[in-house]
């Protein structure tokens, strides 16, 4: 087992890494569950895959499991399913003291994880993530969120979970696509900050989007590492240096807005198409070598993701994607930081980027593939 801390001033806590830790989980999370009524909050299908794991291993400790379903998708990260679930929380009588367990992927851990940031003020929750995106990138760190009619992940708080259990056997339940996608948020540590990481994927993609267990472990214990580092140097993302693992996302959320955050283009192959237009949009400012620009193009294509636009089929311009930027959470004084990269293993925060460029960027990239 891989244990990673999150060291946060006066509340730090693990992340575990490891096989068949869903079927522990009355002993793994033991610590946080003070009352013998464990509600759960799980998507649809990984209840249906882990429900009766995770509900044997709670019975066996003498626990009495509450299950909420949700269903699974972007929708569910509503107003109406946030309000939904608040209610379900307080009719089962959830204390501050209390813990809830969210199983599932992003969007399980993110309704999850706002329900118990506003919740009575604050109670506290265990990630319980069950896709290879959720165990590598959105059960740490704190972010939670809901959409809304202006876009992604627009209404949320930072409120850090208590334990994080990323159980690789889950990953075996998973589709080929959602194992792919998660990969693009695990290629992403390597492309932002570390060379060498992501020399090793290029030698080892193929096996850890295969769940050959070793390197999938490696992979996993290494891109959580990584971003528990960024997570305690900057929390709440106000020095710059947490916003570097939005390398990517700005573009990416643009496409996601412009296929209207459907299973058209999921958020890790929105990421991994990010990826790529940030790597060419530093080659197009001179920051990159062209080499390392393909270099990134040529990971991402190999494991299966979408390496250039024409793949979504649009129907629109650089303009319009760049609008969507508009709404991005990160807009500051009216200007939008983007994270580019001087070369591979070395993203940094641009604030100088103006999104008329941007947009003509775009059009070039529509046009020529």
């Amino acid at each position: 087992m891989a244990v990673i801390d999150v060291a946060l001033a006066g509340r730090s806590y693990e992340v575990r890494v490891a096989r068949d830790l869903l079927a522990g989980i009355g002993e793994e999370a033991a610590a946080f569950l003070r009352k013998p009524v464990v509600p759960i909050v799980a998507d649809a299908n990984a209840r249906r895959h882990w429900g009766e794991v995770v509900e044997t291993s709670l019975r066996s400790a003498g626990k009495e499991p509450r299950w909420y379903e949700v269903a699974p998708g972007e929708g569910s990260k509503s107003w109406e399913s946030l309000a939904r679930l608040t209610d379900w929380l307080l009719a089962e009588g959830v204390e501050r003291g209390d813990h809830v367990l969210a199983l599932g992927g992003g969007v399980v851990g993110d309704l999850t994880g706002f329900a118990c940031a506003i919740l009575k003020r604050g109670c506290g929750f265990v990630q319980l993530p069950t896709t290879l995106l959720a165990q590598v990138d959105s059960s740490v760190g704190g972010k939670t969120a809901i959409n809304t009619s202006a876009g992604k992940n627009l209404v949320g708080a930072f409120h850090q979970p208590s334990l994080v259990l990323a159980d690789l056997s889950a990953l075996g339940t998973l589709p080929d696509r959602e194992m792919r996608a998660g990969y693009a948020e695990v290629l992403k540590y390597g492309v932002l900050g570390d060379a060498a990481f992501f020399d090793w994927l290029d030698e080892n993609g193929a096996a850890v989007v295969d769940r050959e267990p070793a390197a999938l472990e490696h992979a996993v214990a290494t891109s959580v590492a990584m971003k528990a580092r960024i997570v305690a140097e900057d929390e709440r993302e106000t020095s710059g240096a947490r916003a570097l693992l939005n390398l990517g996302h700005t573009f990416g959320h643009a496409l996601e807005a412009q296929t209207g955050f459907s299973d058209r283009l999921l958020h890790g192959e929105g990421v991994a198409l990010g990826m790529v237009l940030a790597a060419r949009y530093s080659a197009r400012r001179g920051e990159i070598s062209l080499n390392d620009a393909e270099r990134v193009t040529h990971a991402v294509d190999a494991a299966g993701l979408p390496a250039e636009i024409s793949a979504l089929g649009l129907n629109c311009d650089g303009r319009t994607l760049a609008d969507h930027m508009l709404h991005d959470k990160k807009m500051d004084a009216g200007t939008l930081p983007f994270i580019l990269l001087r070369s591979i293993g070395a993203a940094y925060l641009a604030k100088d980027v103006a999104l008329d460029d941007v947009a003509s960027f775009l059009d070039e990239q529509l046009q020529a593939h």
